[in-house]
């Protein structure tokens, strides 16, 4: 297999990780939300904080210097429009990904504290919530954006 093959198959695998661990990780939070045993809710958001650590992070940092590397390698322009929208993209990613993360170790910081205590949980936790699927969205949508662009490569 060709160096171009092999980093685009790392790429791709990578993606899919990032894709995959995101999606799982929006699904088991989302529904925890609507779970009323808050040891559940401390269970989902400890391996999420994990599964971010553990799989997202590594994917996030991998993606784009396999991305650097295949441009070089394929000999695509650095500045085609669909790898500008796609930097673009992914750097709006990173921005609601960053204080994603950060909510989700306040969310779990919260469970923690109301286990522990056996008090209810605040409303701040449905504030950081809601926060967290008002990030998520854009998050989600635009990496779907990107694989579209990464497939496709339009003019």
């Amino acid at each position: 297999m060709s160096l171009y093959l092999t980093v685009k198959t790392l790429h791709i695998l990578s993606a899919a990780v990032l894709f995959g661990t995101g999606a799982g990780i929006a699904f088991f939070m989302f529904r925890s939300y609507f779970c009323k045993d808050s040891q559940g809710k401390l269970f989902v958001a400890r391996n999420t904080v994990l599964a971010d650590y553990l799989f997202t992070l590594p994917a996030a940092v991998f993606q784009p210097l396999s991305g650097i590397w295949l441009i070089f390698l394929a000999g695509y322009r650095w500045d085609s429009k669909w790898l500008v929208i796609s930097y673009l993209l992914y750097l709006l990613i990173g921005l609601c990904w960053l204080p994603v993360v950060w909510i989700q170790i306040q969310l779990k910081q919260l469970l923690i504290v109301a286990n522990t205590t056996h008090s209810p949980l605040p409303s701040h936790y449905q504030t950081l919530f809601h926060w967290w699927i008002a990030l998520g969205v854009p998050a989600f949508i635009s990496i779907l954006v990107i694989f579209f662009l990464m497939v496709l490569k339009p003019v």
